[in-house]
């Protein structure tokens, strides 16, 4: 057994946790440990982000990516801050993420010391657990319990607060293997099975919604089984895309505010709605007391919390949906619901998703670059009008290749998720879809991927407005246009040169899929401009607190 300072267990530990990339931005505080990672650069790859909160993005796409934890160092005071929207974005999705950051020695806390902040106390609401560490001898035995509880049940984030006097005090290490995560069982009740089976049994028209549980508990194939041997129809939320293939037959596309009439008008009509791991947003419910109003609503969920948290169920079963769906899937026969799926497949035709096919849009950006890509690569997206474009437009076959912020709706969120995707499954084409204000919140991450060559494409979907905001401005607040005009002067193209990226502008749609093919080829970190009108929408839409079976587009606005 050896002796270590904290900050050389702090390594040993990440080791342990198989942790192969650190994302994050160096200060006094955290010294020590910058130091002890210095000798390890062989085995943990550090990328120094432009920004804390790219750090805690870029750990947050890591994670989403490959399904690992994801992890992020800061220093103390704004260091440590920064990493709270990136936190927070990884709470509301349930992603695995372990923030380490240092603070002042402990002989300095509380005395408002230079650059102390009780970064603990700011993210106790925003975290699945934290530490904060002010003995040596606690420091391995945090760190592994960190990565156990940002892995096990419902995933989360973890911050682990480090007195700089700590990482320098010396302490007994000795290797421990991981800890092994099994799948949640134990509150698999058998009366909720049963309940379950017959309820499955006695409905006609079953509808299935896979929210982001299914992707986080790698449930693709077990969820497909399910739906044919049932054979129900299945839409997703945002945070379910891939869970089940985009191109199946049985897929009806997304639900609520954005979501297909198909999804929202087939929910009001089913039932039966089995839901997989979904939490009932209310961007997915809209009026809560008239969501699925025909229906029983089953909820498999691992985190019993959110039973009766918003929708009231008729019967649920607690457990890891993986497990339950393969459990449901061995007690059930074969069923058959022809007239009803005759009945789904009448409203997809009647209702498909339609955009102005003649000019450059952002729905023909993400139908090209799905025609290009076949489908074959990870899609991060900002928030607003380009992130559900990228969710109405682009199939996609697979869980873990949208990377989104879904609850918390984080702006700048993207591009600092596609380097930590890059950096997880460099196999992958990655492409952040992001709207010219996102774009401008967290930019500087770009000179992150020069720095780096971390080969990534950033579409840009520019129509010099912030397009959600004056979406909502147009059709709410009587086109009065307050604050979401960003007409200005500021040129993409040379600002992605002057960091070192190649850029492109495309202002006319034949010249995208040439421009795009280029971008694909060069394998460098390229930004592509496109300009888009500044009065797209996002069709369908619900308006704010009606119920989903009032989805309206544009032909709905001009009948009106």
């Amino acid at each position: 057994m050896s002796k270590l300072t904290g900050a050389e267990i702090v390594i040993e530990c990440l080791k342990e946790q198989g942790v192969d990339t650190v994302f994050g931005y160096p200060g006094g505080a955290i010294l020590n440990i910058y130091d002890a990672l210095y000798k390890h650069q062989d085995e943990i790859t550090h990328i120094l982000t432009s920004h804390e909160q790219g750090a805690s993005h870029a750990a947050d796409g890591y994670a989403r990516a490959t399904g690992k934890v994801g992890v992020c160092f800061a220093t103390s005071g704004p260091g440590a801050t920064n990493l709270v929207t990136g936190i927070a974005t990884a709470q509301m999705d349930s992603i695995p993420v372990v923030a380490i950051t240092c603070n002042v020695g402990v002989s300095l806390l509380g005395k408002d010391s230079f650059q102390e902040i009780d970064i603990a106390g700011v993210t106790m609401p925003i975290t699945k657990h934290n530490f904060i560490v002010k003995d040596v001898s606690r420091l391995a035995g945090v760190i592994r319990r960190a990565f156990t509880i940002a892995r096990s049940g419902r995933p989360g984030p973890v911050l682990i607060d480090i007195t700089k006097d700590v990482t320098a005090a010396k302490y007994e290490y000795e290797y421990q293997t991981p800890e092994e995560v099994t799948p949640q069982v134990d509150t698999i009740r058998e009366e909720d099975m049963d309940k379950a089976v017959e309820l499955i049994r006695n409905c006609q028209k079953p509808f299935i919604f896979a929210g982001g549980g299914a992707v986080i508990s790698n449930a693709s194939e077990e969820l497909k089984a399910f739906a044919h041997k049932i054979q129900a129809p299945v839409a997703d939320s945002l945070m379910g895309k891939g869970a089940f293939d985009g191109t199946d037959p049985l897929y009806t596309g997304m639900v609520g505010m954005h979501g297909t009439k198909t999804s929202n008008f087939g929910f009001t009509e089913c039932d039966l709605l089995i839901v997989v791991g979904a939490r009932f947003s209310d961007r997915v419910t809209g009026n809560a007391s008239k969501f699925a109003k025909n229906a029983k609503i089953l909820q498999i969920d691992v985190d019993a919390a959110e039973i009766n948290k918003n929708i009231q169920t008729y019967a649920s079963i607690i457990g890891d949906a993986k497990v339950v769906l393969r459990k449901l899937n061995a007690r059930l026969d074969p069923m058959n619901h022809d007239e009803w799926i005759m009945h789904i497949e009448r409203l997809k035709d009647m209702y498909p998703l339609r955009y102005d096919k003649n000019q450059l849009t952002g729905p023909f950006i993400m139908e090209k670059i799905y025609e290009i890509t076949d489908g074959d690569a990870i899609i991060t997206t900002e928030v607003g009008q380009n992130q559900m474009w990228a969710a109405q437009y682009f199939k996609y076959k697979s869980p873990r290749t949208l990377l989104t912020s879904g609850g918390l709706g984080t702006m700048g969120y993207g591009l600092g998720a596609a380097l930590g995707a890059k950096m997880g499954r460099k196999d992958k084409l990655v492409i952040n879809i992001a709207g010219d204000g996102c774009f401008r919140m967290n930019m500087n991450e770009l000179a992150t991927a020069t720095r780096y060559n971390i080969p990534f494409i950033e579409v840009i979907m520019n129509n010099h407005v912030l397009g959600m905001v004056r979406q909502w401005q147009n059709l709410f607040y009587g086109k009065r246009y307050s604050h979401t005009v960003l007409n200005d002067t500021v040129d993409f193209v040379k600002l992605a040169e002057a960091m070192g990226a190649k850029g492109y502008r495309v202002e006319k749609k034949e010249d995208f899929e040439p421009v795009f093919r280029e971008a694909v080829s060069l394998n460098i970190p390229v930004v592509i401009d496109c300009q888009i009108p500044c009065d797209d929408k996002v069709f369908p839409m619900v308006s704010p607190g009606a119920p989903i079976s009032d989805a309206f587009d544009d032909v709905d606005l001009k009948i009106e």
